[in-house]
């Protein structure tokens, strides 16, 4: 390989339309990552808590500032505008991409607070409060019931979103369907498209994970690597159908289990978003980095799948999934608890700064 790069992961970003994410806003993490051919960067719960514990000694004074500025803050609040701080600190460092990019790259996704799921007026709010906190800013609004209309809306209103607890073809279709309806809707009042950058996540690794679950609760026996195809399949098959359709946002892979989770979308105008110590794994590996986006998933993975588990097939299938059963299906509910989850444990990281154990 090429000593210009530091590992195939480097190459494909440097000579590729394959793009590369930074999977956390980490100051340190993410001002590597761009060095180094990232154009983008995604922030959740789970990522907010992880950077937090890791760069505390960054953010513990600010978090007391934040409490004294605002006097009738709850923790809550608190803990919001600790969210949206963060955020923007990753927009200034991705800031020179947005600008070289004119507005198509460059961002970086602040996730809708998980709890606001049912809710699309509240999610649009949000969203649209989000949007305005730097120019790169991108929002994130899970492909729910609720979150479909509002991902319509938020996109008509300007937003640049970043559809996630999204794991399936059916989601990644009607995610793709409601942001042509809001840049339709856009485009017959003469507003600015061209500047948007709709992206639609489909979170791989938590679709293999629920599969692994569902095979444990139900005593099914496959060949165990059928497992790590599941998500690439749904992926592959999107990625087929968007470009089909000229669909006017793009594919992100997102929740890594395996290299297949970044290597098979080599050479895809799509996007990985890949956390640092993956990244870090990649590099170091003899992946070469060559365009796997075309090959097709192993018919034989594919068919054991169908047979063997009815929510592969609802995933797989573009008419698997109605938008009534995105909430109950079973990796939305995991995933949606797990956000829920970590961002509680966020507000109690704030609550125990703001109002300290005496006891301790």
């Amino acid at each position: 390989m090429s000593q210009k790069y530091i590992g195939p992961l480097h190459e494909m970003a440097v000579t590729t339309i394959t793009d590369l994410w930074n999977d956390s806003c980490s100051i340190e993490e993410l001002t590597f990552s761009v060095a180094h051919g990232a154009v983008g960067a995604t922030t959740n719960p789970s990522i907010v808590v992880y950077v937090l514990n890791k760069e505390m000694h960054l953010w513990q004074d600010r978090i007391r500032e934040i409490a004294e500025e605002n006097p009738t803050f709850t923790d809550d609040e608190v803990a919001l505008r600790l969210n949206e701080e963060m955020a923007v600190k990753g927009a200034e460092i991705l800031r020179p991409v947005y600008e070289r990019e004119k507005g198509k790259k460059g961002r970086i996704s602040i996730q809708t607070k998980a709890k606001l799921y049912r809710d699309a007026d509240r999610l649009v709010e949000q969203a649209c409060q989000f949007s305005a906190l730097a120019p790169n800013m991108q929002v994130k609004l899970p492909v729910t019931k609720a979150g479909i209309p509002a991902i319509e809306e938020a996109t008509y209103r300007g937003v640049s979103v970043n559809a996630t607890v999204s794991f399936s073809v059916p989601q990644a279709v009607a995610v793709a369907e409601a942001v042509e309806r809001g840049l339709k809707r856009r485009e017959a009042e003469g507003k600015d498209v061209e500047t948007m950058s709709p992206v639609c996540t489909i979170m791989c690794g938590r679709l293999d994970d629920w599969l692994k679950i569902v095979a444990d609760r139900e005593d099914i026996i496959v060949n165990p690597a059928c497992f790590e195809w599941a998500g690439v399949a749904a992926m592959k098959k999107a990625y087929e159908i968007y470009r089909e359709r000229g669909y006017r946002l793009r594919l992100l892979s997102a929740a890594y289990r395996n290299h297949m989770h970044w290597s098979e979308f080599i050479g895809g105008d799509a996007i990985v978003s890949i956390p640092f110590k993956w990244q870090a794994r990649y590099n170091a590996s003899d992946v070469p980095c060559i365009s796997r986006i075309e090959t097709p998933v192993p018919k034989t993975f594919i068919d054991e799948l169908s047979e063997n588990f009815v929510d592969f097939r609802r995933a797989y299938a573009e008419d698997g999934l109605t938008p009534d059963e995105f909430d109950t299906f079973g990796p939305t509910l995991r995933t949606l608890r797990q956000f829920i989850d970590a961002y509680e444990q966020l507000v109690r990281i704030v609550r125990d700064i703001m109002t300290p154990n005496p006891d301790k």
